[in-house]
């Protein structure tokens, strides 16, 4: 069995797959450790291909049985144990292998109480983290690239930790378009930026409660336990309480950051 660990936002996890391929993508988007940077992994991640079809649609079937969870789509399948230490990942290609890697590690940190995977891209300027989050063509991506040469944290989904008195972006590896330059960095959350794309530029605040609201739908895992929406929804109300949520109106072009910074 070949092995390697990475580690995504605080997280240590140890992959393992009978073949090498499958484990070599992993090493350009996310944080590699070697030698002596290793450390007990907080999970272990059994890998293996060739499993289902190809991609149909991005529902996910859930439920539990004998103390394991399962998450079942067309291209891939998760079990893990009811404790988020051991699980087995069977995926058909590429992109069921990013998305499986996706659901569960927003459902592991959802588990530890710890924050959310918010669909967004996420950008460094000043040392400060900006979240851009919009309905899909929004212009996620596109903030992102005309934000270039800052840190582009996320082009896809920001990986978001919600601690007592601050929210935290770290380095994502679940990628769309831009590949990763620091894959060690993160950024205390600045603001949180609703995309709407216009003629001018500007922003305006929006109030805790309808921020909520707004970001109900850019959180990727929502679970039918009670007890893990409880975990959600606490968590996205710490969120929006720690962090001021706006707006943003832009052009295609890098001016907004005239507006927001």
């Amino acid at each position: 069995m070949k092995t390697l660990q990475v580690k995504i936002g605080e997280h240590h996890m140890k992959l393992l797959s009978p073949y090498t391929h499958i484990l070599a993508k992993f090493k350009e988007e996310y944080e590699i450790l070697k030698g002596n940077k290793r450390v007990k992994p907080d999970i272990l991640i059994y890998l293996e291909s060739g499993y289902g079809t190809s991609f149909i649609n991005y529902e996910v079937d859930n439920f539990r049985e004998n103390g394991k969870i399962t998450f079942r789509r067309s291209d891939y399948q998760i079990t893990v144990d009811s404790d988020y230490k051991v699980a087995k990942l069977y995926f058909h290609d590429d992109l069921a292998l990013k998305h499986a890697m996706m659901n569960l590690y927003s459902s592991f940190i959802v588990y530890h109480n710890w924050g959310l995977l918010i669909h967004s891209s996420a950008v460094v300027n000043d040392s400060k983290g900006f979240i851009f989050a919009g309905q899909s063509g929004a212009g996620k991506s596109t903030s992102a690239m005309l934000s270039m040469p800052r840190t582009i944290l996320s082009d896809e989904a920001a990986i978001v930790k919600i601690d007592k008195g601050v929210s935290t972006v770290y380095h994502s590896p679940f990628r769309s378009e831009i590949k990763p330059t620091n894959l060690t960095e993160y950024s205390p959350v600045e603001g949180i930026y609703l995309l709407h794309q216009s003629h001018d530029i500007h922003k305006h605040a929006i109030k805790k409660s309808d921020a909520f609201l707004q970001l109900m739908d850019k959180v990727f895992y929502w679970s039918r336990e009670a007890e893990d929406t409880k975990k959600i929804i606490a968590l996205l109300k710490k969120l929006v309480k720690l962090t001021p949520v706006h707006h943003l109106y832009f052009q295609k072009n890098d001016k907004f950051w005239e507006v927001i910074s």
